[in-house]
């Protein structure tokens, strides 16, 4: 099987925790090799995440690491056994990948916190409210383009519907409750979807009133993915040019605490 070209950021997510592993173990790619009985390029192309691992080999690996938390190998395991596709991988080729890699971090998370200044989060908004954002991009994009993003933005809010679905935390400022995207009949339905949903048990739908005066982060959209560990935790920010992502320890202990800050400035529920 050749190697993945553009391996997604759950992918790249396992290899650099496998690469950290054996670094940390003080072992060479050619060591790590040696173990599985492969050539030092396969563990360089899986370390990259453009080639897949069987869970079987994630814990040889873990072992001989002499990797101290059995929660992390279980995760890695888990994540190397997830192989199949996402409902996501549709729009493969079709949508920027960061979209779909978004969606594959939403569905696969344990917890989500979401900050917004300006917007109401992505998997709380109505289709008229995503189709209203998306006529607004410059440059002006095609209707069937429109469509596909609009499309591919509603299939992300089911996971909240699932039966086993993440851990929901949200914060918005008080100006996007404000901003009449579509105008006020969309605005409008948009707020009543957002207290239907916000009453859903797992959901938790926060608040930050003009009267919170400054605080910080508000100039971010941050989404934050919890893995089954937290050294698997994602941070997407959200930039006019696509979705940037962290996974560094330190980034993220500062981001959860930007959260905790903004959640405090926050109303109550």
């Amino acid at each position: 099987m050749p190697p993945r070209s553009n391996p997604t950021i759950r992918q790249r997510r396992l290899g650099a925790a496998l690469r950290q592993l054996r670094e940390q173990a003080g072992m060479s790619a050619s060591d790590a090799a040696a173990l599985l009985g492969v050539d030092r390029t396969r563990i360089s192309n899986t370390e990259a995440g453009r080639f897949g691992i069987s869970a079987s080999r994630v814990r040889t690996l873990a072992c001989n690491y002499r990797c101290p938390d059995p929660g992390l190998v279980d995760a890695l395991a888990g994540m190397a056994q997830g192989r199949t596709k996402g409902w996501w991988e549709e729009y493969r080729g079709l949508l920027p990948a960061s979209f779909l890699d978004v969606a594959e971090l939403e569905w696969h998370a344990v917890r989500i916190r979401n900050a917004l200044t300006s917007h109401i989060p992505g998997l709380l908004q109505t289709e008229d409210h995503a189709r209203a954002l998306f006529d607004m991009v410059i440059p002006g994009l095609p209707a069937s383009e429109v469509a596909l993003r609009v499309a591919q933005r509603t299939q992300r809010c089911q996971v909240l519907d699932r039966d086993d679905p993440p851990a929901y935390e949200a914060i918005v400022h008080e100006s996007a409750l404000r901003m009449q995207f579509g105008g006020r009949k969309v605005a409008r339905a948009q707020l009543m979807h957002l207290l239907e949903v916000g009453e859903r048990e797992g959901v938790t739908l926060k608040v930050i009133p003009f009267s919170a005066g400054g605080f910080p982060g508000a100039g971010q959209t941050i989404l934050y993915a919890c893995g089954p560990v937290a050294d698997l935790d994602t941070v997407s920010l959200d930039t006019s040019h696509g979705s940037v992502f962290i996974d560094s320890a330190m980034q993220l202990a500062n981001y959860r605490r930007l959260l905790d800050k903004m959640e405090g400035n926050a109303l109550d529920e």
